[in-house]
Parts: structure tokens; C-alpha cells; sequence
């Protein structure tokens, strides 16, 4: 870890826990940990889906609980939530939702093009290393 992801998980530390007590309560702790955990590692300027944070969290196929968990974080948190989109670079928010503009509104003031609704994942797509592999085993003459 770098200095600034050692930094913003210090800075969001106190509120991981006040939501991972609520949580607790409700039976998704652990999903939850997991899913946070994941959505807090990436970084700036990057995105990833649903499906690969269910996947990087030790719940593959569960794109869904991810969006759930994300869907129940306060308004002010500080958790990065705006870096995770729908299959494809899509913003899974619906045209017109408030949360979408904010969404589009955080990903391009750290330098990601959201205007037209999705997100070129190869140009700002934080990859898992399966993913890497996956893309160095089976896209021939692609060295990117």
C-alpha cells in the first residue's frame, strides 16, 4: 500500500466502523467488510465493476450485494463508492437520478470521462490481477 491509501483508509476508518456495527446487526458484516474493503483500495482516477468487487471480495457472481451494500453507505461517506459502474463502464444509475450527475460529477473531477454515461475501462479500469491474466492470455497482438 502507498502512503495515500494508507492515509484514506486511516481517514475513513472511524466511519468503516460506525457503519460496519450497523451492519452487524442487520447480518451482512462480513459481506460488507469484504466489499468496503475492496471499494476502498481503488484508486483515484480508476473504476471498477460490481461484479469484479463481489469477485476481489470472496463473493464471486454477487454483483448485486455489492450494489446493495454501496446503496446503504450515509450520503457524506467517504467511501469511494462513485468508482464502481455496471458492466461495460456504464453508470448504473438511471438518467436524470441525482445520484448519477454526483457520480459523474466525482469521477470526472478526478480526471474520468463520464459524460456520455460510461467509462472506458481500458483507459481508466482498475484491473484485478485475474483480470490481467485473463487479458495476457487470450488478447492476441494486444499490448496494452
Amino acid at each position: 500500500m502507498d502512503f495515500r491509501t494508507l492515509r484514506a483508509a486511516a481517514a475513513i476508518a472511524p466511519l468503516v466502523h460506525a457503519w460496519h456495527q450497523w451492519l452487524a446487526s442487520s447480518g451482512m458484516n462480513e459481506a460488507a467488510d469484504a466489499i468496503l474493503a475492496v471499494v476502498g483500495q481503488v484508486p483515484r482516477g480508476k473504476v471498477t465493476t460490481y461484479g469484479a468487487v463481489a469477485e476481489r471480495a470472496g463473493w464471486p457472481r454477487r454483483s448485486r450485494l455489492v450494489g446493495r451494500v454501496l446503496a446503504t453507505l450515509p450520503e457524506d461517506s467517504r467511501i469511494p463508492w462513485h468508482r464502481i459502474v455496471a458492466a461495460g463502464g456504464r453508470i448504473a444509475f438511471p438518467e436524470g437520478a441525482p445520484s448519477r450527475d454526483r457520480q459523474i460529477r466525482r469521477l470526472q473531477s478526478e480526471g474520468v470521462d463520464a459524460s456520455s454515461g460510461r467509462v472506458n475501462l481500458r483507459r481508466h479500469g482498475w484491473q484485478s490481477p485475474a483480470g490481467d491474466l485473463d487479458r495476457w492470455l487470450w488478447s492476441v497482438g494486444d499490448e496494452t
